[in-house]
């Protein structure tokens, strides 16, 4: 299943839990604050991506079926 993934970056408290569960997905800047390549999760990654935007503290991650 496709899915499209946003953040709200400005509630991100730079935990960077989403990026340790899935990398190829979320990205961290020079700050520690995520950030995406793309929006679009493909099929291989949606299970860890929806791990990650679950074990957000601040719930800053969306993911929506594309």
């Amino acid at each position: 299943m496709t899915m499209k993934v946003s953040i709200d970056s400005e509630k991100c408290c730079g935990y960077g839990i989403c990026a340790e569960i899935c990398p190829s997905v979320f990205k961290l800047d020079e700050q520690g604050f995520v950030y995406l390549d793309g929006d679009v999760v493909g099929d291989e990654h949606a299970r860890t991506a929806v791990e990650a935007a679950d074990a957000c503290p601040e719930l800053v991650i969306t993911l929506e079926s594309a």
